[in-house]
């Protein structure tokens, strides 16, 4: 199967995706930067509106009405924009750190990079993360050997995910129409609805947030609680609306291949 007759382009999420197996480096930020303010978050909580810009989930955390209650017992007022503000300016050093700690491609991730680039298949990328953020990330991934055509971070586009504003400035900037012949990989549901959004082919993976689990502990469980894990994270992602739910990124390659034997072509610009 040619996959260039069907797609020009694929864009990958990062975090949970193609690095950080699990998705654990915001998580543990948000953590810490929750904590420093004196309030308590659970992995849960911080889990909930990943993939969102960093500043759009901070909100979104201080608007939860327990964390919102755990905020006034602290603070002796309820969270303002101003809080917001001082959790971002906490967050963008501790994101920093975890980030690069989390930057190890995952397993199989660079494979299916160069398969597809091999296939003529252009390769963007997207975040929730700030540029800053990102950096540390950028750099490992780079010496690890990916290294997508094009990156976009948190707050580069008006509106971050789940609208599609940053699959649209993608495609713009790289000259790729129609949107039906992009595909959006992603670990988190607001990552698939951003892909939905822009009627990209979107394809979710297991390996990230949906599955909240590092690779050491996906790997202790039993073989049939690992399935059952990774079976609950790719039905997250289908009830998201995922075209296709993954185990894992490294199957990317044939999965499209296979999905693009039952869809008619789309013809390309000329």
């Amino acid at each position: 199967m040619n996959l260039k007759s069907h797609f020009d382009l694929v864009i990958f999420d990062w975090a949970g995706t193609m690095v950080d197996f699990g998705c654990e480096a915001p998580v543990k930020a948000l953590l810490e930067a929750f904590a420093a303010e004196g309030v308590r978050i659970d992995a849960a909580a911080a889990r909930r509106d990943m993939g969102t810009a960093k500043s759009d989930h901070v909100q979104a955390l201080l608007a939860d009405p327990a964390i919102a209650a755990a905020w006034r017992d602290r603070h002796g007022r309820a969270p303002s924009q101003a809080d917001v503000e001082v959790l971002m300016t906490r967050l963008e050093p501790l994101m920093r750190r975890q980030a690069a700690q989390a930057a190890a491609l995952i397993p199989g991730a660079l494979q299916t990079f160069q398969q597809l680039r091999a296939a003529g298949i252009r390769i963007a990328s997207s975040t929730g993360y700030t540029r800053q953020m990102l950096e540390p990330v950028l750099a490992s991934a780079a010496a690890q050997g990916y290294v997508p055509e094009h990156v976009l971070c948190s707050g580069e586009t008006p509106v971050g995910r789940p609208s599609p504003l940053m699959i649209y400035k993608a495609c713009a900037e790289l000259g790729i129409w129609p949107l039906s012949r992009v595909v959006k990989v992603d670990d988190a549901e607001a990552g698939i609805a951003e892909g939905k959004s822009a009627g990209a082919f979107t394809v979710g993976v297991a390996s990230g947030n949906a599955l909240g689990l590092s690779l050491a502990e996906l790997q202790a469980l039993a073989s049939s609680e690992r399935r059952a894990a990774i079976d609950a994270a790719r039905e997250r992602l289908l009830r998201a609306g995922a075209d296709l739910a993954l185990d894992s990124v490294a199957d990317l390659a044939p999965a499209l291949a296979q999905a693009a034997e039952s869809r008619a072509p789309v013809q390309a610009p000329v």
